[in-house]
């Protein structure tokens, strides 16, 4: 079979390691102003960053930004007229900071820009400062947010919202408590992991899905563990980036399909929605893609030469492992819903269809019964 061709975008500049994120100011030294696109929690490191000129922080944003926060966000920037905007916090703040630089001064609106590759330019400089180690949105060209009404995500897609400037400075991930730590590790997994088993898998983003999910068995435990553990901590923010560039050329596939209605419906932060539903998928896929779920599952220490069975309450023990309250009725969930979430997740094609294995709407069904 060919391989298909694939393009690949990442920063610009990226800086790993503890302390990195002072390296934003002298970068910045030409930059007047600044607009920082936080939450209250994070904008307690906006010292760090040693910013230039003036700055100004806009920092309302919740765990599942929808449109109304985009367009708060962006009403921000045009009082502010920024020079530089500086995404500053977890997959949701960099997420916003992305379209942000590409619409605050743009006659395009978020109707305009949706789906791939409809941003016209962008003409803001962007610095992207994780400071959790899950969605690898600095590392990536999407964005996701909610459409309140029609309770969806709207993607957008666009080598102009790559970061000029992307930072991975562990420190600032000492302070995400044990639970969010656990389930932002499990979303930065899956999408490595269902990028490598995906029907759009490709050698080169293989090798980065590898590292990500080889990081995430050796690190995530210990950092869940031990906030302070810095070598655990920047293993998890590189297996984040990975996930995030696996994101791009690639994308995931029904795990994340399965796990938006969690979001939108329940209001469950993306990670934790992953990782409920990640071992009924992963075992779910095993039959039509059993070595590389082999691979997985040595990597994460889960086994050898598993049955599906064995597979998915070998998975299950690893995200309950890590004090993950795996039952979606735990979580808000009625039994009558589960077939309209089904039906949600199985109608986002542009995710399902890039599964290894065939799911109907009741093989959904049937998933979310299994974690009910």
């Amino acid at each position: 079979m060919a391989i298909a061709p694939i393009t690949l975008h990442q920063p610009l500049r990226l800086a790993v390691g503890a302390g990195t994120i002072s390296q934003v100011g002298p970068w910045a030294e030409d930059v007047a102003s600044t607009l920082v696109i936080a939450t209250p929690i994070t904008a307690g490191f906006v010292d760090r960053l040693q910013l230039p000129g003036r700055f100004s922080v806009f920092d309302a944003i919740p765990g599942e930004p929808d449109t109304a926060t985009l367009d708060a966000a962006l009403e921000a920037a045009r009082k502010t007229r920024p020079q530089m905007i500086v995404g500053l916090g977890g997959g949701s703040v960099l997420d916003v900071a992305k379209l942000v630089a590409a619409l605050w001064d743009s006659e395009q609106t978020l109707e305009d820009v949706a789906g791939p590759n409809r941003v016209a330019g962008r003409r803001t400089r962007l610095v992207q400062v994780a400071t959790t180690a899950g969605t690898g949105s600095e590392a990536g060209i999407r964005s996701l947010i909610t459409d309140p009404v029609k309770r969806t995500k709207i993607a957008v897609e666009s080598p102009h919202m790559i970061a000029d400037f992307a930072v991975l400075d562990p420190e600032l991930t000492y302070s995400v408590p044990p639970a969010v730590t656990a389930a932002t590790g499990v979303d930065a997994m899956a999408h490595c992991v269902e990028a490598f088993t995906n029907r759009r898998a490709h050698p080169m983003i293989d090798g980065f899905a590898r590292m990500g999910f080889g990081l995430v068995g050796r690190y995530l435990a210990r950092a869940v563990k031990d906030g302070h553990d810095t070598e655990a901590r920047e293993g998890l923010m590189l297996a984040s980036y990975y996930g995030g560039i696996c994101l791009g050329p690639v994308n995931t596939a029904a795990g994340h399909a399965i796990a938006y209605p969690l979001g939108t419906r329940l209001n469950l932060p993306h990670g934790l929605a992953n990782a409920i539903v990640f071992p009924h998928v992963l075992a779910f896929n095993q039959p039509v893609v059993a070595a590389k779920t082999a691979e997985v599952a040595a990597a994460l220490g889960l086994g050898d030469h598993l049955s599906s069975d064995e597979l998915r309450s070998s998975a299950y023990d690893f995200c309950g492992g890590l004090g993950i309250q795996m039952s979606l009725a735990a979580h808000g969930a009625k039994q009558e819903e589960l077939s309209l979430y089904a039906s949600e997740a199985h109608a986002i094609r542009r995710l399902m269809d890039n599964n290894p294995a065939e799911m109907s709407v009741q093989d959904v069904l049937g998933i979310y019964e299994a974690a009910f």
